[in-house]
């Protein structure tokens, strides 16, 4: 029987630490981590999301603000609010809430953001870093797994890493990651032959591939450890894209959903803008 990785636990540690930090350096400073983020419009799911974000980061102690601007919005309407918060050095980490409305250059939006302070980590100059090995803003649901490794003693090196998916939002920067910790990694996608094949030679097995209970058995070898980044709703149910009932009895370790790698997301949020504060702190003493 597998270990359960419980990512609302972890999740809440690594939010206490960060309390305890901001209460340093609200004492040693008076300054506190700043974040913005911008919603246009009004997508359901995307309220819902930005509305925990602002609740986790008031609980820490973090100065928290929500620009909510119409869905009308034009590219240059967003630039203007984006060029506000990156010249303001009370804010930290400004994220604009995708996906954004067919009108608005997403492209232009994201590269505009200070890389300094691009906590969700999809600045091209971010990426970039992370791609040579280099420390800097990681994407939070991948950084988020890493942390999970951290916990649990799982000593990457040498270990065989695939990773299903290619996102850039999670599938390339997982892959980044995991090299970075001298895994030797495996990237599948939807026109990979003998995928099954492929995915039972890991022995660490991530999978982000959007599709409802898609990693079987015939996945996995025993003993890896089963990383399911999924979220999808089925049957008004939310499940993985790893059929847990199956693949929880060959796996030595594998994250649930809910309570994995979910929680994790918005507490890497808040780890990157303590991240991003720190580093202006040592910039400007």
């Amino acid at each position: 029987m597998a270990i359960v990785m419980d990512g609302k636990k972890l999740s809440e540690k690594i939010r206490g630490s960060l309390k305890e930090k901001v209460a340093f350096y609200k004492e040693k400073y008076d300054r506190v981590p700043g974040i913005a983020v911008i919603l246009v419009g009004n997508d359901p799911a995307s309220t819902v999301y930005v509305n925990m974000k602002e609740k986790a980061c008031l609980e820490a102690g973090y100065k928290s603000v929500v620009e909510r601007i119409p869905e009308s919005s034009s590219t240059e309407d967003l630039l203007r609010l984006v060029e506000k918060y990156n010249a303001d050095n009370t804010i930290h980490g400004i994220l604009v809430q995708l996906p954004l409305p067919k009108q608005i250059d997403e492209k232009r939006i994201l590269y505009s953001i200070d890389p300094a302070k691009d906590v969700d980590g999809f600045h091209p100059y971010n990426v970039g870093l992370m791609h040579i090995g280099e420390d800097t803003l990681f994407p939070c649901t991948p950084y988020g797994v890493m942390k999970f490794f951290e916990e649990y003693n799982i000593d990457l090196t040498g270990k065989n890493a695939v990773v299903l998916g290619r996102s850039n939002i999670v599938g390339k920067p997982m892959s980044a990651l995991l090299l970075k910790a001298n895994a030797t990694v495996t990237i599948c996608h939807s026109r990979t032959k003998n995928l099954p094949e492929v995915c039972r030679t890991a022995d660490i097995l991530v999978a982000a591939i959007g599709k409802p209970n898609f990693v079987t058995k015939d996945f996995v070898k025993e003993g890896a450890v089963v990383i399911d980044v999924g979220i999808n709703r089925l049957d008004g149910k939310l499940v993985g894209d790893v059929k847990y009932d199956e693949v929880e009895k060959l796996a030595s370790h594998i994250t649930p959903v809910p309570g994995g790698v979910g929680p994790m997301t918005i507490t890497m949020l808040m780890y990157n803008t303590m991240k991003a504060f720190e580093k202006s702190i040592k910039i400007n003493n």
